[in-house]
């Protein structure tokens, strides 16, 4: 069997072991959709406060949801589930490599991640009323940012102890980047000692960029570059990693 050949037959087996598991479709669909709901529809940003900027404003935040959270999860308690099952020795018996099968796995996400982000986009144009560009630069930040982020899942998979404790450790690091990486809270509204912070964080090039194209302004190109580089040496390292047998 060619490299595309393996890549291909893993791509499938991971989809559907997706869609198999109905909380897995639940969450990676919906779970965005509720906070548009509360956030756009319910609490109405851009009426000050905590949600001061017009509603423009938390539409990459509304998709980084998705390219965080479903890569995150997803291949985080994969690769804690496949190691406890010595599912990773099996497969290091075929001609399949480490780096197919991480690719294989992010392009799973990265059909899942563009196809709940066109569903989020149109939702949140619905409900909010959020006035921007749909613009194609949207394309490779979605598809980088769910790369980078299999790469970081594929990190957490390999040091936690076990598929459990790889979920926590997803949601433990997740959520804090979602909040903290220009998504939903502007950068005046936090300390300025903590303000620095921000630029360490891989999901604010996400944020930054994916605003910039919707809000149809200049900047989104080093923005672009920096999550390229991230994902690249994200999946190196996530892939190498992995805990594979020969």
């Amino acid at each position: 069997m060619t490299v595309t050949g393996r890549i291909v037959a893993e791509f499938r087996a991971g989809w559907l072991a997706f869609v198999r598991r109905r909380t897995a479709v639940f969450f990676t669909f919906l779970f965005p959709v509720i906070l548009i709901v509360i956030f756009g529809a319910l609490v109405r940003t851009g009426t000050g406060g905590l949600f001061s900027e017009p509603p423009a404003y938390y539409v990459p935040g509304y998709l980084a949801v998705v390219v965080l959270f479903t890569p995150l999860s997803r291949v985080s308690s994969t690769v804690a589930r496949h190691r406890e099952d010595r599912r990773f020795e099996k497969l290091s018996t075929t001609p399949l490599t480490r780096y197919e099968w991480l690719l294989a796995q992010s392009l799973v996400n990265v059909v899942l991640v563009g196809a709940a982000c066109v569903v989020v986009l149109a939702i949140a144009l619905v409900l909010t009323g959020a006035e921007i560009v749909v613009s194609p630069l949207l394309v490779p930040f979605v598809a980088l940012g769910a790369v980078l982020f299999c790469g970081v899942g594929a990190l957490l998979g390999r040091l936690a102890g076990s598929q459990d404790g790889a979920v926590a450790a997803s949601n433990a690091i997740g959520l804090p980047l979602l909040f903290l990486s220009e998504t939903f809270v502007p950068p005046a509204m936090l300390p300025v000692w903590f303000r620095p912070a921000i630029a360490l964080s891989p999901l604010t090039y996400f944020a930054r960029g994916a605003r910039a194209a919707v809000l149809g302004e200049p900047g989104w190109g080093s923005s672009l570059l920096v999550l390229a580089v991230l994902a690249v040496v994200a999946f190196g390292l996530g892939a190498a990693l992995l805990p594979w047998r020969s």
